[in-house]
């Protein structure tokens, strides 16, 4: 089943995927059918389990049937699938052609958090600031968690899975150089631990460069895990501008979908509506003139384009902001 979060002559619904035109608007069929009221965010259908996705069956099947309850795709506007959810998971480096690009590197996933600010809808407009310095996208599976999962074992770990999306992870490699820190950490030492010794590192933290507002365009559907799809062999296609600048495939990660729920779930409790961004797929495509990380949408015309095979296309236009930063520092207090 194909979901999807959309506003509509003003108020926020849940639909499903009718046909290439249209959707159907659960919440009012329900409404007009009476009975049990259809659960009114995403987050509230997922929670609700196999029940839900049932119930959401039995209304598309009345659709079809009496032709009612449909909205058209071209007056909808879209919404992330989940508008809010709990945390969203983005791992790092995830791809076996960055392993080339490796200088160290664990033998494990790593991952960083986005906040649910960051996420914006089909097609709606990515705003770029000057101020951000370059952007590129990162074309990416969303995976969608189901139900509360602590320490998932491998081999059950994809029935936690409530279903999947297409993710763009944005990334503003000018911020992460600024926010680069090289200094000396201090350890306790491994002989004595009451001493401490001082490493030199280098780290950068994610939270301006991949979270800042606008950075996670997602949709347009929520693709239930019932659906005849692999996770770990899809196609991956991202476009700007309608040139194709990565060709890639799920089946090039380096670690699953149900390796990396499992290593999440090991750190952080993962609940109903939870986001798990893959990884980036960043291959470029034959006779491309570019990669992903030159596309910079401070000079790059959209729309930025992520197609993955049984999900769909999220197309976002782009728009730039000249702004400054602006004066966020109190006035000087006087000297004592």
């Amino acid at each position: 089943m194909h979901l999807a979060s959309f506003s509509f002559q003003g108020h926020e619904r849940i639909g499903t995927r009718l046909d290439d035109e249209h959707l159907v608007d659960l919440g009012a069929a329900q409404a007009a059918l009476g009975g049990q009221p259809f659960p009114a965010t995403m987050l509230e259908l997922i929670q609700a389990g196999e029940a839900g996705l049932a119930q959401a069956r039995s209304l598309l099947e009345a659709a079809r049937e009496t032709g009612r309850w449909r909205v058209p795709l071209s007056r909808v506007k879209w919404l992330p699938p989940v508008t809010r959810p709990g945390k969203i998971c983005g791992v790092a480096m995830n791809n076996k052609a960055s392993d080339a690009r490796k200088i160290s590197a664990p033998s494990h996933p790593m991952f960083f958090m986005k906040p649910a600010t960051c996420l914006i809808g089909h097609q709606e407009p990515i705003t770029i600031r000057s101020y951000f310095g370059g952007v590129h996208p990162e074309p990416e599976l969303a995976v969608i968690i189901g139900r509360r999962t602590w320490r998932a074992d491998p081999r059950e770990a994809l029935e936690a899975v409530f279903g999947y999306s297409i993710f763009n992870d944005l990334t503003g490699n000018v911020m992460r150089g600024e926010d680069m820190v090289h200094y000396y950490a201090l350890y306790a030492s491994a002989d004595d631990p009451d001493v401490l010794e001082r490493r030199e590192q280098h780290l950068s933290y994610a939270a301006r460069y991949k979270g800042s507002d606008g950075f996670g365009p997602m949709g347009p559907w929520l693709v239930t895990r019932d659906e005849p799809l692999d996770p770990d062999d899809l196609d991956v296609i991202c476009r700007v501008g309608g040139e194709v600048i990565a060709e890639d495939s799920t089946r090039y990660l380096t670690y699953s979908v149900a390796e990396i729920i499992a290593f999440l779930s090991r750190f952080h409790t993962l609940e109903p509506g939870d986001i798990i961004s893959m990884g980036t797929a960043f291959k470029p495509a034959a006779n491309a003139k570019r990669s992903l990380h030159t596309a910079d949408l401070q000079r790059r015309q959209g729309p930025v384009e992520v197609s993955i095979s049984g999900l769909g296309t999220l197309s976002n236009p782009v728009v730039r902001i000249e702004e400054d930063l602006g004066d966020w520092r109190l006035p000087t207090r006087p000297a004592s």
